[in-house]
């Protein structure tokens, strides 16, 4: 017990993830890291260190066997799914310090390789092509799809565990659960969390907090209002509600994975594994059996908490079922060389408790009927998808009742922090909205922006002294937060570049070596970085005539820069994201996407016929969102000058921003 209450700062910091090392494990070399670290950051907001913990002290007399360790940090974010996850990076590259205090050994939550299911949001919007989400998620993907060809769900975890140990300002505890928040003033004023695989108990303190547990766990030891269930219609007047409130909701799933091993594998399910009819799959179809179904759904009609153990040995009992009835009801010949060789162990949860906030979503928000919101700070466009509470034992419904949104919709901050509880935020699938607009909002690509909003809000507020109800009132700070939102390459639908100290928009000229036609130069400055499809309104596109093409912008006197930032193409209209099911992996790239820019140099001119001298060389790009920081130059001209791209015959590139 000695032994451990001297346990040095250094010693705790590495047991927890190695977030306080000089050095720490990175998989993958990326030249953003050095580049980006000189990046300038919101007025008023400083670089920080991680949370440092004091000595651990006496242990607590009720819990004699385990130590007390205290942190103190800027932000604490509860969950490590991929909103915590998203917020905690946000928060952290914005100048905070964060404490991810995440329940399991793995990051990710139902994106990771525990349940296996992959990221879906306003990328799959029917309208048009490309409304893939932006920012930190696709870092993270681009990431994923050039380092893991082989779809691995393992290093897609090491891939999140990798970013998060390698941000200086994050203090990751794994395996490790909030269980107490002492609140006064309604205000969280410390948490508890506890690991028993390592015997300890923490004790954090911050000034604002993050529930992206989905099960709200940290908002309900707070005392947070919250919701369960579904509401009736004539609470909001969704025409999409039932007629009458009540706490049914979705169920939960559990995927398994197969393949083809070349000869006859045969299955003999156990005895407890259900009997499973032709009749219970009519309206279930059963097309490929490599990556399970996420219709074998159930527990909508329990307690998704509290009956967890039950709901997960149901599902079980359904999978194997399901399973039994491929390989040995003589209706599926094909299966007789696939074996089950993956089945998840942790139900993957669709719905249970959800916080509310100042403003509640609704039917009629998403669906643009009530305009937009002035604290839109996200993006959603994942369709209405309802399911019966019965999930699979409701055999006469269809599995989902979806229903397409006609444009992407933007989420407001007030959805993303509490209404009573001053401090706390949250993102996922525990947001503040009705049970109408949470079937579209719960899916986990709009809760990963939602977690890069409030990590990057939640670093504003640490760094004023404030709460969020005070950011969205103060209107001209929130306009400041929504443009560093944007310039972290964040979409929100209807709000471009107004970014006062990006230097390229006070630009009096943009030209090019040449131009596709539909597009031009200017378009890199016009402050919108998406197009739809072939569109070319806020691109530029030049073929690579004799291996180069170039794009410069200049003013009529010489500027100080110190930071330029790319927002190259990277293929918006196709989905990215890891999956096992065969149709989704078809038509992705898992690989540098073919039309990034790979190779190119950033030059600049001291006068407007002066030489143009060499700021930055870069081989082998595959970001979207470059920052390239150098020492101070005095430039009347900037030029980025490609000459390859990663596949593509076409270089393209939304915008360019230059700051002092």
């Amino acid at each position: 017990m000695s032994d451990r209450k001297n346990t040095s700062r250094r010693g705790f910091l590495k047991a927890a993830g190695g977030s306080g090392m000089a050095a720490g494990y990175s998989l993958f070399i990326r030249a953003d890291r050095a580049e980006g670290a000189d990046a300038p950051l919101p007025p008023g907001v400083e670089k920080a260190v991680a949370a440092v913990p004091t000595s651990p002290g006496a242990p607590p007399p009720h819990e004699p066997n385990m130590v007390q360790v205290d942190l103190h940090c800027d932000f604490l974010v509860a969950g490590g799914g991929m909103a915590g996850v998203c917020a905690a990076l946000a928060a952290a590259r914005t100048g905070a310090r964060v404490v991810l205090v995440q329940n399991r050994s793995r990051l990710g939550g139902n994106a990771s390789s525990e349940v296996r299911m992959h990221i879906v949001g306003a990328s799959c919007h029917r309208s048009r092509l490309g409304w893939r989400e932006s920012g930190i998620l696709e870092e993270l993907r681009l990431e994923d799809a050039k380092h893991n060809p082989q779809w691995s769900f393992e290093l897609w975890d090491l891939l999140l565990y990798d970013k998060v140990v390698s941000e200086p300002n994050i203090t990751l505890l794994l395996d490790t659960s909030v269980f107490r928040a002492v609140v006064s003033d309604n205000r969280i004023r410390e948490v508890w969390a506890r690991s028993d695989l390592t015997e300890t108990l923490y004790r954090i303190e911050a000034p604002l907090f993050a529930d992206c547990t989905g099960d709200c766990r940290l908002g309900v030891e707070a005392g947070a209002a919250y919701v369960v269930g579904h509401e009736s219609r004539d609470k909001y007047n969704e025409v999409r509600a039932p007629k009458t409130a009540g706490t049914e909701t979705l169920g939960s799933s559990i995927l398994f994975m197969a393949k083809d091993y070349g000869y006859p594998i045969p299955f003999t399910p156990p005895p407890w594994a259900r009997k499973v009819q032709a009749e219970q799959l009519r309206l279930r179809k059963i097309r490929s059996w490599e990556y399970g179904y996420w219709w074998i759904e159930w527990g909508g009609e329990d307690d998704a908490i509290r009956n967890n153990e039950a709901i997960r040995k149901e599902l079980l009992s359904i999978v194997l079922g399901v399973w039994d009835y491929i390989k040995n009801s003589g209706d599926h010949p094909d299966s007789a060389n696939w074996g089950m060789d993956w089945i998840g162990m942790i139900p993957g949860k669709r719905a249970s408790r959800r916080l509310v906030g100042p403003h509640v979503l609704t039917e009629q928000d998403l669906l643009g009927m009530n305009g937009s919101f002035e604290d839109a700070v996200a993006v959603g466009g994942w369709p209405f998808d309802d399911h019966p509470p019965g999930g699979f034992d409701a055999v006469d419904l269809v599995p989902s009742d979806s229903q397409n949104i006609k444009n992407v919709y933007g989420i407001p901050l007030r959805a993303l922090y509490s209404v009573n509880i001053a401090n706390l935020f949250m993102a996922g699938r525990n947001i503040s909205a009705s049970h109408v607009a949470f079937t579209s909002t719960r899916v986990m690509g709009t809760c990963a922006v939602e977690g890069q909003a409030i990590g990057t809000a939640a670093a504003f507020c640490a760094a004023r002294n404030m709460t969020p109800q005070a950011l969205y009132e103060d209107k001209e700070l929130l306009k400041q937060y929504q443009q560093q939102l944007l310039r972290d390459d964040q979409t929100i639908p209807g709000l471009a570049n107004e970014d006062a100290a990006d230097l390229a928009r006070r630009a009096s000229y943009v030209r090019a070596s040449h131009t596709v036609e539909g597009s031009r130069p200017e378009n890199i400055i016009n402050g919108l970085v998406r197009d739809m499809g072939e569109e070319w309104n806020n691109r530029w596109g030049a073929e690579l005539q004799a291996g180069t093409a170039w794009i410069e912008l200049g003013w009529e006197s010489p500027h100080t820069i110190s930071l330029i930032q790319l927002t190259h193409d990277s293929g918006f209209s196709r989905e990215l994201t890891l999956s096992g099911e065969q149709s989704v992996r078809t038509p992705q790239k898992r690989s540098a996407q073919p039309e990034t820019s790979r190779d190119y140099r950033l030059l600049y001119r001291e006068t407007g016929g002066g030489e143009w001298k060499e700021l930055v060389q870069v081989e082998g790009n595959y970001q979207r969102l470059r920052r390239h920081a150098f020492s101070p130059v005095q430039a009347q001209a900037v030029r980025l000058e490609v000459t390859a791209t990663n596949g593509c015959d076409i270089v393209r590139l939304y915008e360019m921003r230059c700051y002092a």
